[in-house]
């Protein structure tokens, strides 16, 4: 038996489950409710507030994604340091959020940030006034950075981790301080770790709708919330059609965006979960 046909069960449930709902997707984004081919729904698209909605998703998507890099790099060069022994049980410690519901996490910022959340009664006790989180930029940026730093660590630190440390020793021995040694070889062997990292971060921060429903108390929407509410509060036979021309758009923007950040990773080496 050819290697190939083990392949066969997954090539199936990539056809059934996501070739196929995709095309689903692009011929309700081109057509309009009676079936006829148009360009409407992207038309619609262009009113200020989806444009709104879009600019705002990728405005917290890019700042999630910049502070998850700047707190995730550091992070997993410390748990890929040979010195650190414990290395492993932090690693576990790490993931032991995601075997969680990010709806939960979610709910448990909720607690935290809200007017009697657990802050606000701190700093009442304090004698300071209280201060409005929830349903604020800042409350939905936190939650995606919360959610979704796991996703930028994890692939940095396997580079990391597998890095051929007599590199790093050959620069030091050669007079390179360690700064010089960071950014001249360290940096450059882990890209592919940070490009995986950041995509992964980036994708799910700009179409989320969950965290921005939660943490947001509907005050703004983002491009997931204007997409989640064409296919529930709306008739599928009305909304079908503009929330899939939404996620058309959405996913063209996200592959453009891949593609341009592979230019660092050229290999497609990334770095795994693992």
């Amino acid at each position: 038996m050819k290697r190939s046909y083990y392949a066969s069960p997954y090539a199936v449930w990539m056809v059934m489950f996501t070739v196929v709902p995709l095309l689903f997707v692009v011929y309700f984004a081109f057509t309009g409710r009676d079936g006829a081919f148009t360009l409407d729904n992207f038309e619609k698209f262009c009113r200020p507030m989806y444009v709104s909605a879009l600019l705002l998703s990728l405005k917290l998507a890019f700042f999630c994604t910049v502070i998850c890099l700047l707190v995730g790099y550091p992070a997993a060069k410390f748990l890929a340091s040979r010195d650190f022994s414990r290395r492993q049980s932090f690693v576990v410690l790490f993931l032991l959020p995601m075997w969680m519901n990010c709806l939960l996490r979610t709910y448990a910022w909720v607690s935290i940030l809200e007017d009697t959340g657990i802050i606000n009664t701190v700093l009442e006790w304090l004698g300071l006034p209280r201060v409005q989180m929830v349903g604020t930029e800042g409350a939905v940026l936190l939650g995606m950075v919360y959610n979704f730093l796991p996703f930028m660590v994890l692939p940095i630190y396997t580079v990391l981790k597998k890095l051929d440390h007599r590199v790093i020793e050959a620069a030091e021995d050669l007079g390179a301080n360690p700064v010089r040694v960071f950014f001249r070889v360290t940096l450059p062997l882990s890209m592919p770790g940070v490009v995986s990292g950041v995509t992964m971060v980036f994708m799910p921060a700009a179409t989320t709708f969950a965290i921005s429903r939660l943490l947001g108390s509907g005050m703004f929407w983002l491009m997931g919330d204007l997409i989640d509410y064409q296919f529930r509060e709306i008739s599928m036979a009305s909304g079908q059609n503009f929330g899939s021309a939404l996620s058309l758009i959405m996913m063209v923007l996200i592959i453009l965006s891949i593609g341009l950040l592979r230019r660092f990773d050229p290999k497609g080496e990334g770095g795994g979960m693992w």
